[in-house]
């Protein structure tokens, strides 16, 4: 049963979201009342909806109402590791309609998106410009953990430009830049990032050292000493990524080197690894791979293989230098 009402427990951490509980909990227990008259619902109906994130150990019953748990605070806006634009993003209608089509990508063995939403995924968040910055700032909270753990075990010796290569709001390019003061960086995503991208820079503070730029991977990568590629290859396939790998191996300038952070999956994976797996094939037709696999792609590109260090499970940071 467990297994069975997974849609709605993941619907229900929706709502949470889109009824800002954990920040009107943030300060302390409130009635059901309370939160319903601050977002505009149905009291009775919010008292019900409390009563099942009680059930889910989203909440607890306290002085009369409700107040907020250690797991409800990662779905606070401010959180250092919020899910809360993951939370909302993963349960968004353009991708629940994919996931719905999972028993058919699995006979098939092709993505769902085009028929479940009439086009390709990225062609979908560029046409639908809400959705393509919520998934980018999904994006960078599912990152945040994984970014944290890279940026400590990549080495930028020799190192003045780094390239964040379908980068969305360019996370991984910031975090870089607040490590490494001499680095310059570049991100390239698609004209529906950039906004996001330029905000996240002034935010931070980095944008005398950050550049977003428009583009198109496939064809052009920038030129840069270090290329990261976070999160990107799972979302092609092979001969996508070879095509990927060999742009940016062109686009290496002397000793430069790509990374690639990514999860390294085996047939025995514990946890999310395999269910990502699955969700690639629904939402692009693409997979997670085993060392073995990136090996082939880099071989065909031109690359080769010379780290691979494990950081948060189950992801893997790989640097690759120029075949020689």
């Amino acid at each position: 049963m467990g297994f069975l009402v997974g849609p709605w427990l993941a619907q229900a951490v929706r709502a949470a979201v889109d009824l800002s509980l954990a920040e009107h909990l943030a300060d302390g227990p409130r009635t059901a009342a309370e939160i319903a008259e601050a977002e505009g619902a149905d009291p009775g109906a919010t008292a019900r909806f409390l009563r099942a994130c009680a059930s889910m150990g989203l909440v607890t019953y306290a002085e009369g109402g409700f107040a907020g748990t250690e797991l409800l605070t990662v779905l606070h806006r401010d959180a250092p590791m919020s899910l809360r634009d993951l939370a909302a993003s993963q349960s968004s209608a353009c991708m629940w309609q994919t996931w719905a089509r999972i028993p058919e990508a699995i006979r098939s063995g092709e993505a769902q998106t085009t028929q479940a939403l009439g086009m390709s995924f990225f062609d979908y968040l560029a046409a639908h410009p809400d959705e393509g910055a919520l998934f980018g700032a999904a994006m960078a909270s599912m990152s945040a953990p994984v970014i944290r753990e890279a940026v400590e075990v990549i080495d930028t010796a020799g190192a003045t430009t780094v390239v964040d290569v379908g980068g969305a709001h360019g996370s991984f390019a910031l975090a870089m830049l607040a490590k490494h003061p001499g680095l310059e960086a570049i991100v390239l995503d698609l004209p529906h990032s950039v906004p996001g991208a330029q905000a996240a820079a002034a935010e931070s503070g980095l944008a005398d050292r950050f550049t977003a730029v428009a583009g198109d991977f496939f064809k052009e990568v920038p030129p840069g000493d270090i290329l990261l590629l976070k999160f990107i290859l799972h979302d092609w396939s092979d001969d996508d990524c070879v095509l990927l790998l060999s742009n940016c191996r062109d686009a290496l300038r002397p000793g430069g080197r790509i990374v690639i952070t990514e999860i390294v999956i085996d047939d025995h994976s514990p946890g999310i690894a395999p269910l990502m797996d699955i969700a690639m094939l629904a939402s692009a037709g693409s997979r997670e791979r085993t060392l073995a696999e990136f090996d082939d792609l880099l071989s065909r590109a031109g690359l080769r293989r010379s780290t691979a260090t494990p950081v948060e499970p189950p992801y893997v940071v790989i640097e690759a230098t120029t075949a020689v």
